[in-house]
């Protein structure tokens, strides 16, 4: 956990914003685990000379909690009581706000204003000791007496305060955890008043079924930015598609009463709903199955809200575990099928990369779900897609982009050795995003490097061996052709010689000549070249291989080659440690 949050904080956000590790540590827990985003989290620390053992101090109102936090960032090893007390410290300092705020520094000062307006609202007050080493023995004795003293004080105080400390495995749990939470949760009160519904229990599940007018459907929050399908495996695929045309049709035409019978219904699940009074309340709600339904009513909102014959089955199911709410979205999702990569869309390692790259490049956006939509404000040269970049992985990473075409085979069969075995990081996620970037430019109408028409054709899978001779550019340059590059450093050494389009062509003129070559060469009796079946073999990787080595060596024979060829290998060549042994598909 410690290399994780180190490598994490050596971004730039991070290292601009604080002065020390032990702030970005704090800064880290801030926005990993409490969400906070990156102004809140600049602001909630107050860490420096007289802070009275408080690194940082979060106010929440929609939990009404106050968490004052101290943080302990080591390498290894144990920590005794020595921080407890620090943080007992500052309990007893917060027991006379007015002299705390005359000793302490600006920032913690400006931010006890609030604590006391907070203690007035009769927050709860969370002392909390964030540490990647471990408690001794005796500093957990110490642990627990202070819990129970606490505890007996609370009684007598003018506020409830409790005392945690979150160590190394704490700390990963609560990372790994922060990754899948549902994020923001949706809460909503739904109104009874003449609808038809009933509440049942199967299973040991509180179900509650009720056929909504669909012009309460548009009164539901979350379902234009996507927020209320957290659970869902996709989000909307847009209006074209045939089963949302079909509903389109249904609602605006003369079949709308029938609209009901038409209609499988939808699922949504909540942590916890209550029936009071012909109002249901839904705490963290979300749509599992429906998705698509719910943004083709919201797009038909004026016709709905003057309609009174038209209804729809709602399923709701109180299930707050987070594994048979995964289960429940798969098996409901049938209308339009569920893919593998929809499938891996909420899985921890790809939402992991996820938030590490969105939180290193705040201008980008890593996009996961199917049908998903960057927002307008990103920078649409670092949005990154899921299923290309996967694609890109294998391109790259394993040396087969003879296996890039296949999606489902890639969040399946592959799926664990491309996201097993390390955790990528941002800048490596946007080197390989930029360099499919440069690949793609040169795809398009007018041909800029006379590429073959029959790799033309192929254009939703060969320019993944283009990307991938781009790669062998670097490794057979510097003499690593068993190995593959770092995308990063690849791509920094090209900008540095501003050779970056220069390989990118070299690249393309080479899987050309491979193509070419290979359907020159003498076929088997009746078998006639197939581009696509060459593309699709491994046999073409040898002839790219091939066609590199060769350009390389013949621009000594052209005029002014020689000088060509020294500014190429400037760019390409690499030291030892920017590559690596190339991951296993096959």
């Amino acid at each position: 956990m410690y290399e994780i949050i180190k490598e994490q904080i050596a971004t730039e956000y991070f290292q601009s914003t604080f002065s020390n590790d032990g702030q970005r540590f704090v800064a880290w827990y801030l926005r990993n685990v409490l969400f906070r985003d990156m102004n809140e989290a600049r602001d909630d620390i107050t860490d420096g000379a007289d802070d009275k053992q408080i690194d940082a101090l979060i106010d929440d109102d929609d939990r009404s909690i106050v968490r004052i936090v101290q943080g302990k960032f080591i390498q290894s090893g144990n920590i005794d009581a020595e921080p407890l007390r620090e943080v007992l410290s500052s309990w007893l300092q917060i027991k006379d706000l007015v002299r705390l705020q005359n000793v302490s520094n600006q920032r913690l000062a400006r931010k006890l204003s609030e604590l006391s307006g907070a203690l007035e609202e009769d927050y709860e007050i969370s002392f909390e000791l964030i540490t990647t080493g471990s408690l001794t023995n005796a500093a957990q004795h110490d642990l627990t007496t202070f819990q129970q003293e606490l505890a007996k004080k609370n009684s007598n105080e003018d506020f409830d305060a409790t005392i945690s400390v979150i160590d190394a495995h704490d700390l990963r749990r609560r990372y790994d955890y922060a990754l899948e939470a549902d994020n923001p949760s949706i809460n909503y009160r739904l109104s009874l008043d003449g609808v038809k519904h009933m509440y049942h229990e199967i299973a040991g599940t509180p179900i509650f079924v009720a056929v909504l007018p669909l012009e309460e459907c548009v009164k539901f929050p979350g379902i234009k930015d996507g927020t209320l399908f957290q659970k869902n495996v996709r989000q909307s695929l847009g209006s074209s598609t045939t089963v949302n045309k079909g509903i389109r049709s249904s609602i605006v035409g003369d079949k709308r009463s029938d609209f009901f019978f038409f209609h499988n219904g939808i699922t949504a699940l909540c942590n916890k709903m209550t029936l009071n009074e012909g109002v249901l309340s839904l705490t963290g709600l979300s749509v599992v199955n429906g998705c698509q339904s719910l943004n083709t009513i919201l797009s038909c909102s004026e016709t709905v809200r003057g309609v009174d014959d038209a209804f729809i089955l709602f399923r709701f199911y109180e299930i707050p575990q987070r594994d048979r709410a995964d289960q429940i979205s798969i098996y409901t999702n049938s209308q339009s099928a569920v893919k593998a990569r929809d499938l891996r869309s909420n899985d921890k390692r790809v939402l992991g990369i996820k938030r590490a790259y969105e939180q290193q490049y705040p201008g980008g956006y890593f996009v996961t779900k199917r049908g998903e939509i960057a927002p307008a404000d990103k920078n649409s040269s670092q949005v990154v897609e899921l299923s290309s970049f996967a694609k890109c992985l294998v391109a790259w990473q394993t040396a087969r982009p003879n296996l890039s075409y296949g999606e489902t085979k890639i969040f399946d069969k592959y799926f664990e050795t491309l996201f097993r075995n390390r955790e990528y990081r941002p800048e490596d996620v946007l080197a390989l995003n930029e360099w499919m970037n440069e690949v793609r430019n040169t795809w398009v109408s007018d041909n800029p490097l006379s590429l073959n028409e029959s790799l033309l054709a192929m254009k939703a899978y060969a320019p993944y061996h283009h990307l991938y001779a781009v790669s062998m550019c670097f490794s057979i340059s510097s003499n690593h052709s068993d190995r593959v590059p770092n995308p990063a450093r690849a791509m920094e050494s090209a900008r540095r010689a501003s050779q970056v389009g220069e390989i990118v062509r070299i690249a393309g003129t080479c899987l050309n000549m491979a193509l070419e070559a290979a359907a020159n060469e003498p076929q088997p009796a009746n078998r006639v070249f197939s581009p696509q079946n060459w593309v699709k073999s491994k046999s073409c990787l040898a002839g790219i291989n091939g066609a590199v080595r060769n350009y390389l060596n013949m621009l000594n024979g052209l005029p002014g080659g020689v000088e060509v060829k020294r500014r190429l290998y400037e760019a390409t060549e690499l030291p030892v440690d920017a590559f690596e042994y190339r991951l296993s598909a096959d």
